[in-house]
């Protein structure tokens, strides 16, 4: 990609031969629209979309591309809806609690229109079955929260020569863009490598605005929609970023990386992004606790320091008693290794294992030689000893 020149795509699909009357009544509203008209809606009609995710982004991704009259959805997803989704995966309702989230999800667009045909792949996607996933669709929309599945959709994408489109969200802010190898770049050439273990939080670590999923996934839709039926100027080649509090759009131009790699297989994408450091899963063996064993120190009435690694708006959320709040960031950094009384073992949690993991390494390689951490968190401890507490 050179200069500044927009790429001009032809559409994706073919038209499908015709409407019924009942579409026509349906999306009378596309129709007068010029751009889009019959021959627009029929392209609509005959694409297939597959959507990665029925979590915050897919929600809203789903409910429009099923509205807009999008003829095959396909969903992948393998988790149930829980009560911490429901602030922001509006696809899926309070009676739906417990149930898989395809099926939620699909129950959802027949809703929405009943014309629209729903695939479910109900798995998680892997190196060894994403190829086979993909070869059925026009289309790809990305909404997952995590980098193995970013780079894995990005690697399947290419070696099909399927665009796709991507979004991701953090808090207040959004970003979106559309990845196609032959005609621009692909998400490697913006992330030509994952951060470092434990240097950007999930969504879980670090929250969401709910809201915020309703911006970024109507923009992956309007994306979908320009791509398949050739309208409009897409982001291939543009990365939208939007920051809800200031309430500011701004795009930055990717190019193509000539001198990148290549693209040739599919790899092994929880070790490529190391979900978690060497250093971390070293620290852990052997010295990872349960939640359980933790209440058999309390009830040994052990002498022994708990210290909560995560961060203070989390800590008066939920908090295991006894502890003592320290955020990893001053572990890792050393500032706080003075705090810790040496005489005693130190326990360290934090939500879910993770960073407590990243900060136990931290601890070994003070000296702390004896310290440990609490497998599961105090997640694990809510759903596992005190069940009286809240979960997040």
């Amino acid at each position: 990609m050179s200069g500044d020149t927009a790429i001009t795509l032809p559409p994706l699909v073919e038209p499908a031969a015709e409407l019924t009357k009942e579409e026509v009544a349906r999306y009378s509203r596309h129709l007068i629209i010029p751009d889009v008209g019959m021959d627009g809606q029929k392209r609509l009609k005959n694409a297939k979309v597959l959507v990665v995710g029925a979590g915050g982004l897919g929600s809203p991704a789903l409910l429009y591309l099923a509205a807009a009259g999008v003829g095959t959805l396909g969903i992948v997803e393998f988790d149930e809806v829980d009560e911490s989704n429901l602030h922001r995966q509006i696809i899926h309702g309070q009676s739906d609690l417990g149930r898989s989230k395809g099926e939620s999800a699909r129950d959802s667009i027949a809703e929405v229109n009943p014309y629209v045909r729903v695939n479910l792949h109900e798995t998680h996607l892997t190196s060894e079955n994403a190829l086979d996933v993909f070869r059925d669709y026009d289309l790809i929309l990305d909404g997952t929260d995590n980098f193995a599945t970013r780079y894995l959709v990005n690697d399947a994408a290419v070696l099909q020569g399927k665009p796709y489109v991507w979004g991701s969200i953090f808090r207040f802010e959004g970003q979106a863009s559309v990845f196609w190898d032959e005609h621009g770049p692909n998400y490697r050439d913006l992330y030509p490598e994952p951060p470092p273990p434990g240097m950007v939080p999930s969504c879980a670590e670090g929250g969401v605005l709910g809201v915020l999923c309703a911006s970024i996934g109507s923009i992956m839709v309007n994306e979908a929609i320009k791509l398949i039926t050739g309208i409009g100027e897409t982001l291939l080649g543009r990365l939208m970023i939007y920051d809800a509090l200031e309430m500011s759009y701004k795009t930055v131009k990717i190019r193509k990386d000539p001198d990148a790699d290549p693209i040739t297989e599919l790899i092994d994408y929880e070790a490529f992004c190391g979900v978690v450091s060497d250093d971390a899963q070293q620290a852990a063996v052997n010295s990872t606790i349960t939640p359980q064993e933790l209440k058999d120190k309390f009830d040994r009435d052990e002498k022994f320091e708990l210290v909560d690694v995560r961060e203070p708006h989390e800590y008066e959320i939920v908090k295991i008693d006894g502890s003592t709040l320290i955020p990893k960031d001053r572990i890792l950094s050393g500032e706080a290794l003075a705090e810790l009384p040496q005489d005693r073992q130190i326990v360290l949690h934090c939500k879910s294992g993770g960073r407590s993991a990243e900060a136990l390494a931290a601890l070994h390689k003070a000296g702390f030689s004896d310290a440990v951490h609490v497998g599961g968190g105090v997640l694990g401890w809510a759903n596992q000893v005190d069940t009286s507490l809240p979960t997040y």
